[in-house]
């Protein structure tokens, strides 16, 4: 008399039996007749349809989850107990499944062989070639419920989430400042050990941020990608840009707390501000007097210095110079 173990082997035997005759004519493909879904090889289908039959005979007794096959259950269960067995021979990396351990193989080897075929991209692992299709394809299947934002990757959705739900996991040993990112928190340690990896070609100056890297080349290509439509001006910088835009837009967002007073760049503010503070933050080195702004305090070294103005011979008008203005020496000046 047959166990129940072999009858249950036997049904499912018989579906898989059932949907093989749906296989292929078309190159060697095995398609699901459920959902449509295509397999290069005939166990991949098998289990594939497995997912379709109400024979999910592996119970697993931590979660819940049923499983058509035990060695799917065996896998599954490692989530729970953190078993690794398969092993790195190159970097001592464990895995818990075979495959997985595979497909990390191919970054030791460099192997790549899942091709995109719009673009022909290549990459090591299948899962990294659907994430990319979807590049072309416009798909974004992970929702976040707070916002509606769509993502492509469910990693980008957890790490978007944080700007709702406020987590940080991320931890500086120096400061102990906090981000939702391990790479924000890369970027960030760069300030305490001094590593300044962008490196400029032209003139050896280094930064820790790319962003700053990339706008300080601008300085030598000359390149001023953000152009005013009202006037024409151009800027090398998004905030320069939005800056100047206020000049025709008369928005004033910076307010005085003390007068009202509204203006349009935040360092017209500060100034303004210690009119009400009574704070002279420029002082002078030589006799101690203080300026509430710098250019009154540039004024007042002259009476030190013996100051005199001086002609620029290229400029037209008279500049205020010191002797060891660079300014001088690069176009030639006369004392007036």
């Amino acid at each position: 008399m047959p166990t129940g173990n072999s009858d249950s082997q036997q049904t499912i035997s018989g579906i898989l039996n059932c949907h093989i005759t749906h296989r292929e004519m078309q190159g060697g493909i095995f398609h699901c007749s459920q959902c449509g879904k295509s397999f290069t090889d005939q166990s991949t289908h098998q289990q594939h349809q497995c997912n379709h039959t109400a024979e999910k005979l592996r119970h697993c007794s931590e979660c819940g989850k049923n499983f058509a096959q035990q060695s799917q259950l065996q896998r599954h269960q490692r989530n729970h107990t953190g078993e690794k067995p398969y092993n790195c021979s190159e970097c001592g990396k464990t895995f818990i499944g075979k495959n997985t351990l595979k497909a990390h193989q191919h970054t030791h080897t460099g192997e790549k062989l899942h091709h995109c075929l719009q673009c022909g991209k290549s990459f090591g692992q299948q899962g990294n070639l659907q994430c990319h299709q979807r590049v072309h394809n416009g798909e974004k299947p992970y929702y976040c419920s707070q916002c509606g934002m769509c993502f492509t990757q469910q990693s980008n959705l957890q790490r978007h989430q944080r700007i709702h739900n406020g987590e940080k996991p991320y931890h500086c040993s120096q400061c102990g400042k906090s981000f939702v990112n391990n790479c924000s928190l890369r970027t960030h340690q760069r300030i305490h050990n001094g590593e300044k990896p962008h490196h400029c070609s032209e003139c050896g100056k280094s930064f820790i941020y790319k962003s700053d890297f990339q706008i300080h080349q601008r300085i030598h290509t000359g390149e001023k990608p953000y152009n005013c439509s009202e006037c024409g001006k151009r800027f090398t910088t998004m905030s320069n840009f939005q800056r100047h835009q206020r000049i025709h837009t008369a928005e004033k967002p910076h307010h005085c707390t003390h007068c009202g007073k509204n203006f349009i760049h935040e360092n017209q503010l500060q100034k303004h501000q210690s009119i009400h503070t009574g704070e002279k933050p420029y002082q002078c080195s030589e006799c101690g007097k203080s300026f509430s702004y710098k250019s009154p305090l540039k004024k007042h070294h002259r009476v030190h210095m013996a100051e005199k103005p001086i002609q620029c011979l290229v400029w037209t008008e008279i500049h205020l110079f010191t002797a060891e203005d660079t300014r001088v020496d690069l176009h030639g000046a006369i004392s007036l």
